[in-house]
């Protein structure tokens, strides 16, 4: 008998759809297989076992979650505030991923670190674009962009788990109002230097 031909990534695509849906705990071989509409052994095949199969969703899962944070090619301030929005975003519409990413979510790993949030690539250049377009020093900049992504993570982490259910521009305007009190302060501070 013939195999089924499906492709590794229709696997991951309808397991991510699976865990955005129901859940990390819903995951396995079997309901898998149904969410695609084919046996088992096709998801056997492409991965022997479930671990391995839950090492690759992670990275998949990763890649989509950054696709939808890191796209448009903006910078500085403008990339800065499409990130924290994608991420609240991914709080308010897809909360089983936002847990499963960013909070455990039942995966037994530990989640993305706080490390891994502010030590990209991506962010390094982020930071530096807005130290320039704010001219505000390094430090100064590298301080605001760690706060608000703690800030950012933890509306994000209410959100997800239901804790906070304002509508998401009340959220998004809570976060405005912390930027706009960051650059009043180094007005302030810009002023003091000067008096």
């Amino acid at each position: 008998m013939p195999r089924t031909q499906i492709p590794k990534e229709a696997i991951l695509k309808a397991a991510l759809r699976k865990l955005i849906r129901d859940g990390y705990s819903s995951l396995n071989i079997k309901s898998i297989a149904e969410e695609i509409g084919c046996s088992t052994q096709p998801i056997s095949w492409h991965f022997g076992n479930m671990e391995t199969l839950r090492r690759a969703l992670a990275e998949f899962a990763l890649n989509y979650a950054d696709e939808k944070m890191y796209r448009g090619g903006k910078q500085g301030m403008d990339a800065f505030f499409h990130v924290g929005r994608a991420y609240i975003e991914m709080a308010f519409d897809e909360p089983n991923l936002f847990q499963y990413l960013f909070m455990n979510g039942g995966s037994g790993n530990r989640g993305i670190g706080f490390k891994q949030l502010v030590n990209t690539d991506e962010k390094k250049e982020m930071i530096q674009q807005i130290t320039v377009d704010l001219q505000i020093p390094k430090e100064k900049t590298s301080q605001f962009f760690h706060n608000m992504i703690i800030y950012t993570h933890g509306l994000a982490s209410y959100i997800a788990t239901g804790q906070i259910t304002a509508p998401k521009e009340e959220v998004w305007d809570m976060l405005k109002k912390a930027v706009f009190l960051f650059h009043e302060e180094q007005a302030q501070s810009e002023k003091g230097k000067e008096g």
